[in-house]
């Protein structure tokens, strides 16, 4: 096998990414003890799962159980991408108020498929790219909600009105970022200091602030960056000291932000 990559998050050990870019052979009879949600980016493949012979091409996603036993054999080498995400079925459980069945179709349907395909990008984009926990969290979360949530467009929340007591519950995320906002913070600290579960806080301090927490959080960082560059501070050192993994993505967050690189800020007069 070639071309493999695995890619973990110390802040966020319910979750491992796995990127194939090319692959010689097949995979013998296995089962992992995670969710996995996986994505054919090209090729195609032939799966035994769980008694069953399946065909997967370019653009499928799908679902495999806990315990299930599977093989895959890619066709078409060396044309054969594809990307996973294992995830622990007990992080699962505790986003929903009801015990979830994990054990769902394999292959996903043309709709959902295609909104599963657009979130799992977009997590998987997350993670490679050194993003916080928050931002990787929120993207599995809506992943999450996409595969197993109630078909519902979610009206009926965004039009509840927050009560006071959670309006204080949010202030104190709030302040807790903007104390911390170098720092890795994980949902689930939010979660302890305001009393809110990660999913319903998630929901609720976009209604109040219109944005997510992980995009506060990393606004806090850039409005940090732009008084720290403005006072002849290195670039270095300000990405460092903002809390970004390295100073390339550090640049590339500071230009989607301000629209231009953190040189060309600096110089600015």
């Amino acid at each position: 096998m070639s071309n493999i990559l695995f890619y973990r998050d110390p802040a966020l050990p319910f979750l491992e990414l796995k990127r194939c870019l090319g692959q010689k052979g097949s995979y013998k009879k296995h089962f992992h003890e995670e969710l996995s949600i996986g994505l054919i980016d090209e090729g195609s493949t032939r799966v035994w799962c769980d008694g069953r012979e399946l065909a997967g091409g370019g653009g499928e996603g799908h679902l495999l159980p806990p315990y299930v036993p599977h093989a895959c054999t890619p066709e078409a080498l060396p044309n054969w991408k594809y990307k996973m995400l294992f995830v622990r079925p007990d992080w699962v459980d505790r986003l929903f108020d009801e015990e979830t069945d994990l054990h769902k179709p394999f292959l996903l349907e043309d709709h959902k498929n295609r909104q599963c395909r657009l979130l799992l990008d977009r997590c998987v984009n997350a993670f490679q790219s050194k993003g916080t926990p928050l931002e990787i969290e929120t993207s599995m979360i809506r992943l999450t909600q996409a595969l197993y949530g109630k078909n519902d467009d979610g009206m009926e929340r965004e039009h509840r009105k927050l009560g006071e007591t959670e309006r204080q519950h949010l202030r104190r995320v709030k302040e807790y970022l903007h104390e911390h906002f170098a720092e890795r913070v994980t949902l689930e600290t939010l979660e302890a200091v305001s009393g809110i579960s990660r999913f319903h806080l998630i929901h609720s301090f976009k209604k109040e602030n219109h944005i997510p927490p992980h995009v506060y959080q990393n606004l806090l960082r850039i409005n940090f960056a732009k008084k720290a560059l403005c006072s002849g501070r290195p670039i270095s050192d300000v990405a460092v000291d903002a809390g970004f993994y390295d100073q390339s993505h550090f640049t590339r967050m500071f230009a989607h932000f301000v629209g231009v690189t953190p040189q060309k800020y600096a110089v600015s007069q």
